[in-house]
């Protein structure tokens, strides 16, 4: 993308999947933000979605809402996976991720873990029923609620 675009320059991960998280980081590959789709070894699960299937190795949907963005296959549990992404952390401006409350905490890359890496970083979470109250634990996607 040329240099006109407003996001030029600026490095997001996305760790997101499902609707919400990939329109978002969509909608940020489109301004220009170079976008680092970040799946775990089985690949995402929207690869499956369909029919209609863009090629045999995923859907139309995905292909969709995953458009001009890098990708990337990393193993969250796998220590040598963690310093990967620590190491985009550090050269990153944005973290957008959609995992359930709790569980970024337990991989060691929730808000509090990233900013000593990059005191800097932009932290955007994104569940189901949100981060805090009595449904905050339930697993769900971004269109139930």
């Amino acid at each position: 993308m040329g240099s006109t675009y407003p996001l030029t320059g600026i490095k997001v991960l996305d760790f997101t999947s499902a609707m919400a998280g990939p329109f978002a980081t969509m909608l940020l590959a489109d301004l220009g933000a170079e976008v680092i789709k970040i799946e775990p070894p089985t690949g995402d699960h929207a690869r499956d979605w369909g029919p209609p299937f863009y090629t045999d190795k995923y859907s139309a949907y995905f292909a969709s809402v995953n458009r001009g963005k890098k990708s990337v296959v990393i193993n969250l549990r796998d220590p040598k996976g963690k310093e990967v992404i620590y190491k985009l952390v550090s050269k990153s401006r944005v973290v957008i991720e959609s995992f359930r409350p709790g569980v970024t905490t337990r991989l060691g890359i929730d808000y509090e873990s990233l900013s000593k890496i990059n005191p800097n970083i932009i932290y955007c979470s994104i569940s189901g029923f949100g981060q805090y109250g009595p449904y905050k634990d339930l697993p769900g996607y971004d269109l139930i609620a």
